[in-house]
């Protein structure tokens, strides 16, 4: 059961109360951030929680037992909070969001009411809205392994075992639409090579920015790198990226093309659905044999 600190009760069980809420917010970079709706600046858990930064609570959903619970909070784009570049970029992807009950004119009268991790975003030209998820939503994700044909590795992880150095280029933009980065730089490797990899901008505003490749196109000195999801801010001509070739995950392309099989982690020969549940008959390949010794 939750304490509600001594002081904070007393003032709740008062005739009239002082109450806002507050948020910070952890990226994954390790930027922390401090939100509140009342309209004065706030300082209460090691940490300055600004006002008038257009935070406002949206509806809240909780559930008994272990389902996940969902909230919202809305926002206005605001130059010294949050950003339409910012949120482009998906500095704000995962985040960990804490929701504070706070009595403003004791700040040191807060408590933690529960703890969210941000996840879609939605905005238009002024504001924006995200979605906030129960921590117990991880519950919900796949753990362990699953048995298929390809590898269930992420390229040049390590239990992939490759070095990620190894197949990474360094390029510049030269152009990009919504759909498609155009850059300079990366000649030495075929473009059939970089579908399914990942690029990511290391200068300009969207540095950090990473996003996989759907394929890759060469005409003249310039790779055309088509991605799968649209651009909200398009990068600069000269902005440095760098472009992590991709791999299919089949068994054929890890042996014969990275000379990896022993780290292949995936069952290339487990047999498929039909072969499984058909029955030895002693007259074709399904003999009662062994597929493989």
């Amino acid at each position: 059961m939750r304490s509600i600190p001594e002081g904070l009760a007393a003032h709740i069980a008062g005739e009239a109360t002082t109450l806002a809420n507050g948020w910070t917010v952890t990226r994954r970079d390790g930027v922390v951030l401090g939100f509140t709706d009342h309209d004065h600046d706030l300082t209460f858990a090691g940490l300055t929680f600004a006002a008038a930064s257009g935070f406002a609570a949206g509806g809240d959903e909780s559930e008994t037992g272990l389902a996940a619970s969902s909230s919202e909070t809305l926002g206005a784009l605001s130059s010294d909070a949050i950003t339409a570049e910012d949120i482009a970029a998906g500095r704000y992807d995962g985040a960990i969001v804490d929701l504070y009950l706070v009595n403003w004119q004791a700040p040191e009268q807060h408590l933690r009411l529960r703890r969210y991790e941000i996840g879609e975003v939605t905005r238009s030209e002024s504001d924006f809205k995200a979605e906030l998820r129960g921590l117990s939503h991880r519950l919900g994700q796949m753990q362990g392994r699953v048995y298929g044909h390809r590898c269930n590795a992420g390229f040049c992880d390590a239990r992939c075992g490759l070095s990620a150095s190894d197949f990474r280029h360094v390029g510049v933009v030269a152009a990009a639409d919504r759909m498609s980065v155009t850059i300079e730089g990366v000649d030495e490797v075929a473009p059939a090579r970089l579908a399914g990899g990942v690029m990511t901008l290391t200068s300009g505003a969207l540095a950090g920015f990473a996003t996989d490749i759907d394929g890759a196109t060469r005409t003249g000195g310039r790779t055309r790198l088509a991605i799968w999801q649209p651009l909200r801010t398009l990068p600069q001509a000269g902005d440095a990226v760098t472009v992590l070739e991709g791999c299919d995950k089949r068994f054929e392309t890890c042996r014969d093309r990275f000379g990896n099989a022993l780290n292949f982690r995936g069952f290339p020969h487990m047999p498929g659905a039909d072969f499984a549940y058909s029955y030895a008959d002693g007259e074709t390949e399904h003999d009662g044999r062994p597929l493989y010794d």
